[in-house]
This record gives C-alpha cells, structure tokens and sequence, in this order.
C-alpha cells in the first residue's frame, strides 16, 4: 500500500490495484529542483501562448500540430501511419497502395475526438460525461469498436504482454466496483479544482500530472485509455486557460521515454511516488513547449517567404498557395474548382510553384497527379520539428 493506492486480492486469486482519490495525501511536495522544473514549464507554455497570437491562422496551425500529434499517440499503441496517409484520407484522394487504411482511420478518429473535445469545452466541463463523449469518437468504426466504445468497462481488463492473463498480467487496473468509485471521485477532483481554483494546492500543469497518471491507473475503457489520457492534458490546459490554443501534446516526449515513463507510473503506484512522475513530466512539458514554439516560428518566417514568392507569381498563384495551407495536397481539378479558373490555368499555377520549390508531384503519373506542399508539410512531418521533439 501506498498514499497512491493499494494492491488487492480478489476472489478469483489475481491481485488488482486500487488507487487512492486525489488529490495524494500526504500532499505532493516541490522541493528546489521541482519548483526549477515547473518555472521553466510555465515560461515554455507562456512562449507558446504567445506565439500562437503570431500566426496569421492559428487553427490551420493548430490542425496541423493536432494531426501530427493524432499519428505520435497512436504510434505508442502501434498504430502505423504517416501524415500524407491521413491528410489523403481527409480529403478523400485513394490511399496509398498496400497502406494499412484502419491504421489511418484511427489516427483520423483521434483528430476527430480531440476536436470533439475542443468544442465541447464551450459548453461542458471536463467530465465523465465527456470522457465518454471523447471516447466513442476515438473508437468509432475501428479496431475495438465492439469493446463498448462511449462506455466504462464492465469486465476486468488488464495489461500486460500479448496473449498475458490475469494472473501473469504486468498491472491489473481495479475492478469494476472500485473503477466506479474512483472515476466518481476523479470528477470530483476536476470540478473541484476548475470550480474553486483558489483551493488548489498545486498549479495547473502539475494538476495535468496528476489527473493523467491517476487516469491511466483506473483504465476504465476496455481499449483506447492510453490516447484518452494523453488527450486529457491538452483539454485540461485548454479548459484551465493555460493556452488559449490546445498546442501541447507530450506523446513524442513519452514515446522516446517509454520505459521511463512506465517506470514512473509504476513508482507512483508502488511507492507512492508522485514527485518523480511529476518532475518526469514537467520535463515533457518545457521540452514539447519550446519545441512547439520553434515550430510556430518555421511557420510563420516560412509563409512570409511564400507569399512572397507566390505574390510574385500572381494574383492566382497567391489564391493557390492560400488554398494549400489548409489543404497540403492537392490535384489539378481540385484547384480549378477552388480557384474557378480554367483548367489549363490551374495546371499553369500549379507548375509556377512547382518552379518555386513551394509544390512537388508525388506519384509519377502523368494523369491524376497529386501535388504536395511539401515546402509546409515537412514543418510538421521532420521527427525534429514534430511536437515533442528534443531541442538543442
């Protein structure tokens, strides 16, 4: 037993672990270089925060980093996708042969439940209710859709290597009965907090901290718990007005410190270590923080050179590279259509930023060709420029 939680036999002979309610008593201590870390957390976020008042359309940025963060948690749940395959997706352009398409549709379904989210937060707080909500987005018509999507387990489930059991599983998540009581008393801890901010012990990021171990702990889906856990943070710090735009996504952070990151899970739940699951995580936090602002930066010095060069071409060419920021892959009919140019003209354009080094063709063809804007795309798909990624 631990101020985490306990571990309890049941009936049928496996051993179960039941967390404590947050928020952990004793209290969590900060000492010198905790109380370090989180100052350069909050700077990270402040930075962030403030760049994202720079971009000249923050949500096409936002989409962006959402996607690419969408491909790097699913990628911890090995799920295997690139983000040309879910943009081509998106945009209804035939995926590419041999491609795992039920990869894509995953990673398409987590872009879609974090937007869920976002938009919910207008009107519901972060709540079970909207876990559930979040859920059945994430799951819908993919791999685990029969596994309750939308709906708290009703059975055991458990983790461990594939084919383990109950009995040799690496960590049993409480029971059924157990798993209801502490989600009760996780609302409990969310409303709390965003009701009477002035009660709270601790700030919002080390809160973040909290509620995602603690939620990973209970694993009240029969899938999907993971990638709803790391969602958490980023609707927490977006609910907490933390960030005014839900730009911090930690899952490169924690797949290049897997075993670490299961190592700290498991300190908290066996010794009740908090602090170091916490000083683990506020490392996350500065180091995607900083990298996400890097990133906005490339963005924003990068459209200011397009338009440039685009402005130069002309006034089609410039509606062109406005089109391709939302929309990163293209065809000729396509841009015809959004343009409302003549073909020949929307092929003349296409072919100028082509020169330009703005666009690349990217399947060989000579018919049906899709055009990449490579120029943008590779801001965000570079394993050094994605969300997370470390910085010198």
């Amino acid at each position: 037993m631990s101020r985490a939680g306990r571990t309890m036999a049941q009936a049928s002979g496996y051993l179960a672990y039941v967390p404590a309610p947050l928020p952990p008593d004793p209290a969590v201590t900060l000492d010198g270089e905790a109380i370090d870390l989180l100052s350069r957390a909050d700077q990270a976020l402040g930075k962030l925060d403030g760049v994202a008042t720079l971009l000249p359309n923050p949500d096409l940025f936002v989409g962006m980093y959402v996607r690419k963060e969408a491909l790097l948690s699913s990628q911890i749940e090995g799920i295997d996708s690139t983000l040309d395959e879910v943009i081509r997706f998106e945009e209804g352009v035939e995926p590419v042969e041999g491609k795992r398409l039920h990869d894509t549709v995953e990673v398409v379904n987590y872009v879609r439940a974090l937007n869920h989210g976002i938009r919910r937060l207008a009107d519901l707080p972060l709540s079970l209710r909207l876990i559930r909500e979040i859920h059945a987005e994430l799951m819908r018509g993919v791999r685990g859709d029969g596994k309750a999507p939308g709906e708290f387990r009703v059975t055991q489930n458990w983790i461990g290597a594939r084919g383990a059991n109950l009995a040799d599983a690496t960590f049993v998540p409480p029971p059924v009965p157990d798993m209801k009581s502490a989600l009760d008393s996780f609302e409990k801890f969310l409303h709390e907090r965003r009701e009477h901010p002035e009660r709270a012990h601790h700030p919002v990021i080390v809160e973040c901290a909290l509620v995602h171990a603690q939620f990973e702990t209970i694993h009240p889906f029969l899938d999907g718990n993971g990638r709803l856990g790391r969602l958490l943070i980023a609707l927490l710090l977006h609910e907490r007005r933390v960030l005014s735009q839900p730009l911090l996504y930690i899952s490169l952070y924690l797949k290049g410190n897997r075993l670490e990151y299961y190592d700290r899970l498991t300190a908290v739940r066996k010794n009740g270590d908090w602090e170091g699951w916490i000083k683990f995580f506020l490392k996350g936090v500065e180091q995607t923080g900083l990298e996400a602002v890097a990133t906005a930066k490339k963005v924003i010095a990068f459209r200011e050179h397009a338009v440039r060069a685009a402005s130069a071409l002309g006034p089609t060419e410039l509606k062109l590279l406005e089109f391709l920021f939302g929309h990163p892959l293209t065809d000729i009919q396509t841009a015809q259509k959004q343009l409302g140019v003549s073909y020949n003209t929307a092929a003349g354009a296409i072919g100028k930023l082509e020169k330009a080094n703005l666009l690349k063709e990217m399947t060989g063809r000579q018919r049906n060709r899709i055009f990449r804007f490579f120029a943008y795309l590779d801001l965000f798909d570079s394993p050094t420029n994605g969300p997370g990624a470390a910085t010198a």
